[in-house]
Protein backbone atom coordinates (compact mmCIF):
# COMPACT_ATOMS: atom_id res chain seq x y z
CA UNK A 1 0.00 0.00 0.00
CA UNK A 2 3.10 2.59 0.72
CA UNK A 3 4.78 0.99 -2.70
CA UNK A 4 1.47 2.16 -4.27
CA UNK A 5 1.57 5.08 -2.75
CA UNK A 6 4.81 6.18 -3.27
CA UNK A 7 4.13 5.47 -6.69
CA UNK A 8 1.31 7.58 -7.42
CA UNK A 9 2.93 10.37 -5.28
CA UNK A 10 5.94 9.72 -7.97
CA UNK A 11 3.59 10.31 -10.83
CA UNK A 12 1.66 13.12 -9.61
CA UNK A 13 5.36 14.24 -9.14
CA UNK A 14 6.30 13.97 -12.47
CA UNK A 15 2.85 14.98 -13.85
CA UNK A 16 3.37 17.89 -12.04
CA UNK A 17 6.34 18.77 -13.53
CA UNK A 18 4.82 18.07 -16.90
CA UNK A 19 2.12 20.61 -16.34
CA UNK A 20 4.58 22.71 -14.75
CA UNK A 21 7.07 22.44 -17.98
CA UNK A 22 3.62 23.00 -20.09
CA UNK A 23 2.95 25.94 -18.05
CA UNK A 24 6.61 27.63 -18.69
CA UNK A 25 6.76 26.79 -22.53
CA UNK A 26 3.36 28.55 -23.05
CA UNK A 27 4.42 32.08 -20.36
CA UNK A 28 7.60 32.05 -22.97
CA UNK A 29 5.63 31.71 -25.83
CA UNK A 30 3.21 34.60 -24.79
CA UNK A 31 5.99 36.53 -23.64
CA UNK A 32 7.95 36.54 -26.33
CA UNK A 33 4.16 37.42 -28.62
CA UNK A 34 3.94 40.27 -26.18
CA UNK A 35 7.58 41.45 -26.79
CA UNK A 36 7.46 40.78 -30.58
CA UNK A 37 4.09 42.84 -30.28
CA UNK A 38 5.39 45.68 -27.71
CA UNK A 39 8.80 45.95 -30.13
CA UNK A 40 6.39 46.41 -33.65
CA UNK A 41 4.24 48.97 -32.20
CA UNK A 42 7.54 50.71 -30.58
CA UNK A 43 8.91 50.46 -34.43
CA UNK A 44 5.43 52.19 -35.62
CA UNK A 45 5.42 54.68 -33.02
CA UNK A 46 9.28 55.19 -34.25
CA UNK A 47 8.12 55.66 -37.91
CA UNK A 48 5.58 58.03 -36.96
CA UNK A 49 7.27 60.12 -35.13
CA UNK A 50 10.27 60.48 -37.98
CA UNK A 51 7.87 61.42 -40.48
CA UNK A 52 6.15 63.86 -38.06
CA UNK A 53 9.62 65.22 -37.05
CA UNK A 54 10.34 65.23 -41.09
CA UNK A 55 6.90 67.08 -41.56
CA UNK A 56 7.49 69.52 -39.06
CA UNK A 57 11.63 70.23 -40.27
CA UNK A 58 10.02 70.56 -43.85
CA UNK A 59 7.21 72.75 -42.47
CA UNK A 60 9.69 74.91 -40.59
CA UNK A 61 11.77 74.72 -43.97
CA UNK A 62 8.95 76.23 -45.78
CA UNK A 63 8.37 79.14 -43.20
CA UNK A 64 11.98 79.95 -43.24
CA UNK A 65 11.88 79.96 -46.81
CA UNK A 66 9.18 82.28 -47.14
CA UNK A 67 10.37 84.39 -44.40
CA UNK A 68 13.81 85.10 -46.35
CA UNK A 69 11.16 85.62 -49.39
CA UNK A 70 9.55 88.23 -48.08
CA UNK A 71 12.50 90.07 -46.35
CA UNK A 72 13.98 90.07 -49.38
CA UNK A 73 10.72 91.22 -51.00
CA UNK A 74 11.07 93.86 -48.65
CA UNK A 75 14.42 94.84 -49.08
CA UNK A 76 14.10 94.90 -52.85
CA UNK A 77 11.36 97.10 -52.27
CA UNK A 78 13.08 99.57 -50.11
CA UNK A 79 15.74 99.48 -52.34
CA UNK A 80 13.42 100.61 -55.42
CA UNK A 81 11.91 103.12 -53.18
CA UNK A 82 15.28 104.47 -52.52
CA UNK A 83 16.60 104.26 -56.11
CA UNK A 84 13.23 106.45 -56.88
CA UNK A 85 13.85 108.82 -54.22
CA UNK A 86 17.50 109.54 -55.46
CA UNK A 87 16.16 110.06 -59.33
CA UNK A 88 13.58 112.34 -58.52
CA UNK A 89 16.18 114.76 -56.17
CA UNK A 90 18.70 114.34 -58.90
CA UNK A 91 16.01 115.31 -61.90
CA UNK A 92 14.93 118.13 -59.68
CA UNK A 93 18.76 119.42 -59.20
CA UNK A 94 18.98 119.02 -62.68
CA UNK A 95 16.06 121.37 -63.03
CA UNK A 96 17.23 123.73 -61.09
CA UNK A 97 20.84 123.83 -62.59
CA UNK A 98 19.13 124.02 -66.31
CA UNK A 99 16.45 126.39 -64.87
CA UNK A 100 19.52 128.42 -63.68
CA UNK A 101 21.52 128.19 -66.47
CA UNK A 102 18.73 129.28 -69.07
CA UNK A 103 18.19 131.99 -66.78
CA UNK A 104 21.68 133.09 -67.23
CA UNK A 105 21.40 132.85 -70.67
CA UNK A 106 18.67 134.97 -71.11
CA UNK A 107 20.30 137.76 -69.02
CA UNK A 108 23.24 137.55 -71.22
CA UNK A 109 21.07 137.96 -73.94
CA UNK A 110 19.47 140.42 -72.46
CA UNK A 111 22.27 142.47 -71.80
CA UNK A 112 23.36 141.65 -75.61
CA UNK A 113 19.88 142.96 -77.18
CA UNK A 114 19.97 146.16 -74.55
CA UNK A 115 23.25 146.92 -75.82
CA UNK A 116 22.88 147.01 -79.37
CA UNK A 117 19.29 148.92 -78.87
CA UNK A 118 21.97 151.36 -76.65
CA UNK A 119 24.06 151.49 -80.01
CA UNK A 120 21.17 151.81 -82.64
CA UNK A 121 19.76 153.74 -80.28
CA UNK A 122 22.92 156.08 -80.63
CA UNK A 123 23.15 155.64 -83.74
CA UNK A 124 19.60 157.06 -84.71
CA UNK A 125 20.34 160.45 -82.56
CA UNK A 126 24.02 161.20 -84.45
CA UNK A 127 21.71 160.43 -87.31
CA UNK A 128 19.30 163.06 -86.59
CA UNK A 129 21.76 165.30 -85.50
CA UNK A 130 23.33 165.46 -88.20
CA UNK A 131 20.63 165.40 -90.44
CA UNK A 132 19.13 168.64 -88.09
CA UNK A 133 22.98 169.71 -89.09
CA UNK A 134 22.18 168.84 -92.75
CA UNK A 135 19.14 171.32 -92.90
Amino acid sequence: HEREHDREISELITKHDEEMEELRAALNKEQQQLLDELQHQMEATHKAEREQIQIQSQTLHSLELEALRLSLNNMHTSQLELTQSNLRKEKETALVELREMLNDKRAQEVAILQSRHQLELEKIKEQCLKEKEDL
